[in-house]
């Protein structure tokens, strides 16, 4: 028998890549995302699995960036695309061209995603909201020049508050590069002078028309403008990202007109109602002044003002009177006192015994009083008061006791 030709390893592989590659051009695989990476270099690479095998997959650069989702572990997908054999490696993988979500559509499921990162970052805090100007001077629309949404909003604020100044600020609404100009347009509103609300919105149109207000990069630039943005997004019904990080939602561009400006006519009569209460109020105080001062000016210190007076004088004189009359009494208490101690005191003078035939001997030299003869000795001076005049005598002889 002749021998088998032998092949090499790329030959076998090459001819395996045709076989696969020419058999498999397009097919569409239901399975779930599993391993799931996002390279650097911006393609994803990830397993498409199910209960009985799996299949490598990729997704390059070029059409990983215009899927609306995050392709992530656990969601069921159908890929579309060719199979392709990587001969480095020998190894088969799905080229994915088109990823569809299984059980929501891809732009939900986008919605769905952004809303959760968007949130989980605060972005929807209530707290953070900011109260709309009752009186804005400026009115920025970032809007479309051209569409419904921008005339039903002029007609409303005009109608309602013709002074305040409106300025469109024209952006694409839809389709490509639509959400970068409302983000350039919602970053750079702030430079226009005295613009103290802004906004942001469109009319109508199916999810696809609105997405542009879907976009992060439009939510992020709400989120960072300084001036209180009111976001219009389509009708009643439709919700967008704008709406939930927004400082006030409008159902419609027509409610947007409303919220942002009061109504003339509810202004004018606000103030009629405010100048009615406060000439009530001023009227009552009046009264009540005018009946306070009648109060005041009915009193006797009014009526009468000098009795006060003259009866503290009267008063006055009469407590002098009884000081007066105190002092003398206690003058005359005190001298009379003075009479009864000058009296005692007379009583125990020595002079008073020296009227009543007594002397007081003294010492001629010492004047010591002399109460015995032991102190004096013959030829002393001594010297001897009477009641009237005093005798100068000397000693000539003791005489005993």
């Amino acid at each position: 028998m002749p021998a088998p030709p032998i092949l090499t390893v790329a030959q076998v592989t090459r001819q395996i890549k045709d076989a696969v590659e020419g058999n498999f051009p397009q097919v569409f695989v239901l399975g779930e995302v599993s391993n799931c990476t996002l390279a650097g270099s911006g393609h994803i690479y990830f397993t498409l699995k199910d209960d009985a095998a799996q299949l490598r997959a990729v997704i390059w650069r070029n059409t990983a960036a215009r899927l609306r989702f995050d392709v992530r572990d656990g969601l069921e997908v159908i890929a579309a695309g060719p199979v392709e054999v990587y001969e480095a490696r020998g190894a088969y993988q799905l080229i994915v061209e088109q990823l569809v979500p299984q059980g929501v559509g891809a732009l939900e499921l986008a919605f769905r995603q952004m809303c959760a990162k968007l949130e989980a970052e605060g972005l929807f805090d209530p707290e953070r909201k900011r109260p709309l100007p009752r009186f804005p001077r400026r009115i920025a629309l970032v809007t479309s020049p051209t569409g419904a949404a921008v005339r039903d909003m002029l007609q409303v604020i005009t109608r309602r508050w013709p002074a305040v100044d409106l300025v469109i600020v024209p952006v694409a609404v839809q389709g490509e590069g639509a959400a970068a100009q409302i983000a350039a347009a919602l970053r750079s509103v702030h430079r226009i002078p005295q613009v103290d609300v802004v906004i942001a919105g469109r009319g109508g149109g199916s999810l696809e028309d609105l997405w542009a207000f879907n976009e992060e990069i439009v939510a992020r630039a709400l989120f960072e403008c300084p001036i209180p943005v009111v976001s219009a997004v389509g009708h009643e019904i439709d919700v967008t990202i704008a709406d939930l990080v927004a400082d006030r939602r409008a159902l419609t561009p027509s409610e947007a007109g409303e919220l942002v400006v009061p109504h003339r006519d509810e202004v004018l009569a606000d103030l009629a109602r405010l100048t009615q209460r406060l000439m009530q109020g001023l009227r009552s105080r009046s009264a009540a002044a005018r009946a306070q001062l009648d109060a005041l000016a009915s009193r006797r210190v009014l009526t009468r003002p000098l009795e006060r007076l003259h009866d503290e004088s009267r008063r006055l004189d009469e407590l002098d009177l009884r000081m007066q009359r105190a002092l003398k009494q206690r003058v005359e208490r005190a001298r009379q006192q003075l009479a009864a101690n000058s009296a005692a005191l007379s009583a125990l003078s020595p002079l008073k015994v020296l009227e009543r035939g007594y002397s007081v001997t003294h010492r001629g030299d010492t004047g010591a009083v002399v109460r015995s003869a032991d102190q004096v000795a013959p030829g002393e001076t001594i010297r001897t008061r009477l009641h009237s005049g005093e005798v100068l005598s000397r000693v000539e002889q003791i005489a005993p006791r």
